[in-house]
């Protein structure tokens, strides 16, 4: 006698097959290891096409790889604190600046979410975290399957700590549903959110997009993370790229920090999705 379970079985066994194929489907682009090369960076890039279903890009054990987020969580802090209330609207003025010394001169104001996130304010964003709390926070990276959905003991400071770890991959994953507005937020929040990080309206297509800069605990060892996706033609192209950035000094800025933008856009033009 055949076991009803047995048909229900295999088609869970044919899924998961079937899965794990397609993330496996990753096509690494010799035109844009040379971009690399060129630029003597040693990184990643992945960019999925959302009407071919194909990842393209560079360095696919690398791609999986998971790194602090850095300041590319913004995008994701950004839903969470406007889902649960912690503020009520992209134009709400929520940061109050009290003086403290900061990184850059661009923090020395009160700030809402859309200019806080063009200057990458982190004590704005960590104003927003403690907003938002511990609990709600777990609750809502475990609702996007954002990274290793690991906060650690302190609420403002987890993705810049290695407690929050992502990968190139992941990281398109998660822009890819907020791209197509298939997160589990209002159409609005993620309208929102996306309009916040536009950085290029121009007459072919749209460039959404995060930068982000980690550094590791030796102070001179950093990683840089550029995230985002073009609308084009009524499609979108998502992509992730992060890499290692070498600091000569403790105090030093480095000048390969302008690179990430450029192996993003050098490697979509590579593509034939922005011209």
């Amino acid at each position: 006698m055949l076991n009803i379970k047995t048909p229900l079985l295999l088609l869970l066994l044919l899924l998961l097959i079937s899965k794990n194929l397609y993330s496996l489907t990753f096509d690494n682009d010799k035109i844009i290891e040379n971009i690399f090369k060129k630029e003597n960076i040693s990184g990643t890039i992945v960019i999925y096409n959302n009407q071919s279903k194909i990842f393209t890009g560079y360095n696919y054990k690398r791609a999986n790889i998971q790194y602090s987020p850095a300041s590319t969580f913004k995008i994701a802090n950004s839903l969470i604190g406007l889902s649960v209330g912690a503020v009520k609207s992209v134009d709400e003025v929520f940061f109050k600046y009290q003086g403290q010394e900061v990184f850059l001169e661009s923090w020395k104001h009160d700030s809402n979410l859309k200019d806080a996130i063009k200057v990458s304010n982190v004590l704005a964003y960590q104003e927003l975290a403690r907003r938002i709390g511990k609990e709600q926070m777990l609750i809502n990276l475990e609702k996007i399957n954002y990274g290793n959905k690991t906060i650690g003991d302190h609420i403002d400071t987890f993705w810049l700590d290695s407690s929050l770890k992502i990968s190139a991959v992941q990281q398109v994953e998660f822009l890819t549903k907020l791209a197509n507005r298939e997160l589990p937020y209002s159409k609005k929040i993620q309208e929102d959110v996306s309009n916040i990080i536009l950085i290029d309206n121009s007459k072919n297509y749209n460039l959404y997009g995060k930068t982000g800069w980690f550094v590791l605990n030796d102070d001179l060892n950093t990683i840089g993370w550029f995230v985002g996706w073009v609308e084009k033609d009524k499609n979108i192209y998502t992509f992730a790229m992060n890499m290692d950035i070498k600091k000569a000094s403790k105090d030093d800025f480095p000048k390969d920090l302008a690179k990430r933008q450029k192996v993003v856009i050098e490697s979509l033009k590579a593509l034939s999705f922005i011209q």
